[in-house]
C-alpha cells in the first residue's frame, strides 16, 4: 500500500496500541498546572497535600508515564480556551484576545514537550505512518504522537486566523463547546451557526481540516453538514440511545457522520454514559460494560465496527470521580479488550476500535508529506 492508503503496523508485543481522539493535555499542563512528566500517583499526592477542593483534583487518571504504560501511540491533543464573558468563573477567558493568547500558550506547551522528547508532532500522512511504525517496533522509547485539534473556535479571532493555526499544525477543529460562542451554538443551546462560521468552514475545507461535530447544538450540527463538504468526525461523542440528553447524538446524527465516512469516539465521561447523572450529586454506577454498549450501538447502526474508536476525554476537567466504576486511571481503558472479546467481538474488532479506525481515517484526510512541508 502507499502511504496515502496506510499500512497498519504490527501490534505491539506487550500491549495493544491505542489511538485516542480527544485528550486535553495542555489544559492539564497549563491551566491546571500539572507536571505531566510525573506519575499519576505523584500528581494525586501533590494535590492531596495542597488540599485542593476543586472537582477533578486529586483524582487524575493520566500523565505522560501513564500514557506510555497504557500503550497510547497517538492522540488528538487539544487547544481549549473557551470564551466566558462573566468573570466569576474558574474555566475560560473573558475576551477573544485572551482566548487567542491561551491557545498559543497551549501551543507553546506542546512545543516544549516536543523539544524535550516527550511528544512527536504529526502533521502529515507520512508523519503518521512513520510514527506508528516506530511505536509498534519500540513502544517503550517512542514519544507520544499528537495531532493538533481545537475544541471550540473561540481562539480563532476572525475566520482567516485558521490559516495561522493550520501552519502551526492544526488538523482538526470543533466549532463550539458548551453554550454558544462567536461561531454558533454548542451543547445545551438551541442556536445555529453564526455568520462567521460559514467562511471559517470554507477555509477548513480548503485546508483539509476535519471538522469535529462533537459539542454542536442540534441545529448547528445539520447546518455544518450543509455548509461543509470536507472530512468530519466526532472525537468524543456517545449516543442518546445510551444516555438521553442533548450532549449525545441522535441515531440520525450518528448515521450522518457514518455516511460522511467519519469516526465516532466513545467517551469515558460518565455524564455521557449514565442516564440521569448529575455532576457532583450522583455517584457513578455504570462500568466499562456501558462503554462497550456504546461501541456496539454505533457498530449496529453502521453495520460495521469500522466507524467507532476511542475518544476518552479523560481528565477533561474531571477525574475518576466522574468515570465508570473500574476506571481509576488511564491504563484501565485496556479492560475494554476483555469485555469486547467476552461479548463476541473479534480480536480484529478490538484492534480496529483501539487503533485501526482512527489511523485509517487520518491516513485518508491528513495532507501528504509534500503539502505539509510547504507550510
Amino acid at each position: 500500500m502507499s502511504v496515502a492508503s496506510g499500512n497498519l503496523p504490527p501490534s505491539c508485543e506487550t500491549l495493544p496500541m491505542l489511538f485516542d481522539a480527544h485528550l486535553d493535555l495542555a489544559l492539564n499542563g497549563v491551566d491546571w498546572n500539572r507536571d505531566l512528566r510525573q506519575t499519576v500517583e505523584d500528581i494525586r499526592a501533590q494535590e492531596t497535600a495542597l488540599q485542593m477542593p476543586e472537582a477533578g483534583r486529586r483524582t487524575n487518571t493520566l500523565s505522560l508515564p501513564e500514557l506510555r504504560e497504557s500503550g497510547l501511540a497517538v492522540c488528538l491533543a487539544t487547544l481549549l480556551a473557551r470564551l466566558e464573558p462573566q468573570i466569576n468563573h474558574s474555566f475560560g477567558w473573558t475576551s477573544p484576545e485572551a482566548c487567542y493568547a491561551m491557545a498559543h500558550a497551549h501551543l507553546a506547551y506542546y512545543r516544549a514537550l516536543e523539544r524535550a522528547g516527550h511528544l512527536t508532532w504529526i502533521r502529515s500522512r507520512a508523519d503518521l505512518q512513520s510514527h506508528a511504525d516506530r511505536f509498534a517496533a519500540a513502544p517503550a522509547i517512542t514519544p507520544l504522537g499528537i495531532i493538533l485539534t481545537m475544541e471550540g473556535a473561540d481562539p480563532i479571532l476572525t475566520p482567516d486566523t485558521v490559516f495561522e493555526y493550520h501552519a502551526a499544525g492544526l488538523r482538526a477543529l470543533g466549532l463550539t463547546h458548551y453554550g454558544t460562542n462567536r461561531y454558533g451554538g454548542g451543547t445545551n443551546s438551541q442556536v445555529g451557526l453564526a455568520v462567521d462560521a460559514v467562511p471559517l468552514l470554507k477555509h477548513c475545507e480548503q485546508l483539509g481540516i476535519t471538522i469535529d461535530m462533537t459539542h454542536l447544538s442540534d441545529i448547528a450540527f445539520w447546518q455544518v453538514l450543509e455548509h461543509f463538504q470536507g472530512p468530519i468526525h466526532a472525537s468524543h461523542q456517545n449516543a442518546r440511545g445510551i444516555c438521553n440528553w442533548q450532549r449525545q447524538f441522535s441515531d440520525a446524527q450518528i448515521r450522518a457522520v457514518i455516511e460522511r465516512r467519519g469516526i465516532l469516539g466513545v467517551a469515558m465521561d460518565v455524564i455521557m454514559l449514565q442516564e440521569g447523572y448529575v455532576r457532583g450529586v450522583t455517584p457513578p454506577v455504570v462500568t466499562l460494560e456501558r462503554a462497550v454498549d456504546q461501541i456496539r450501538y454505533v457498530a449496529d447502526l453502521a453495520g460495521s465496527i469500522d466507524c467507532v474508536g476511542i475518544g476518552s476525554d479523560l481528565d477533561g476537567a474531571f477525574g475518576n470521580e466522574q468515570t465508570p466504576v473500574g476506571l481509576s486511571r488511564y491504563r484501565d481503558l485496556l479492560k475494554i479488550e476483555d469485555i469486547m472479546l467476552r461479548r463476541g467481538f473479534t480480536p480484529e474488532d478490538v484492534e480496529a476500535v483501539f487503533f485501526g479506525n482512527w489511523f485509517r481515517f487520518f491516513m485518508r484526510i491528513l495532507p501528504d508529506e509534500e503539502s505539509a512541508s510547504q507550510e
